[in-house]
């Protein structure tokens, strides 16, 4: 529990640092438009535009990978939660290595089910307790969140 909050908090400052970066790099971009067109008001309109466009197109390219890598850390820590979050503090039952005593405790197991589960391994999936027939879909959807094959 302990391990997973730090993990999630790590996250959570990864994602506030790519945040800042991102926004540090979108006011450089206004910042160089600004000044751009600052920069410009003494001539002529064409080339105040001209200016501008190849400006804003420098800025953004500087900016460019900075907001890639942003993308990149956010996609990171989302993955990384949602991967916290479907492994959760319980650890799965290994299909291939639980006793039948470990399996009597998944949802809707007794000692006849868990003996079959014992009697068909290996197991490449856990989707193989349906398709070898050891578990009905309903029983196989009670306990699927809970177990793996290893």
């Amino acid at each position: 529990m302990v391990e997973e909050k730090r993990r999630i908090e790590k996250y959570r400052s990864e994602v506030m640092r790519m945040r800042r970066r991102f926004a540090i790099a979108i006011l450089a971009l206004v910042a160089t438009v600004v000044a751009a067109g600052a920069a410009g008001c003494s001539g002529d309109s064409a080339e105040r535009e001209r200016t501008i466009r190849e400006e804003a197109a420098k800025a953004a390219a500087e900016a460019k990978p900075k907001i890639e890598e942003a993308g990149r850390a956010v996609k990171a820590a989302v993955d990384g939660a949602k991967e916290g979050w479907e492994n959760g503090t319980q650890k799965k039952v290994d299909l291939n290595a639980a006793t039948v005593d470990e399996l009597t405790e998944l949802p809707g197991i007794g000692k006849r089910e868990a003996r079959r589960i014992v009697a068909g391994r290996p197991y490449r999936d856990k989707h193989d307790l349906v398709s070898k027939k050891i578990l009905s879909a309903a029983a196989y959807e009670k306990l699927k969140d809970e177990v793996a094959a290893k």
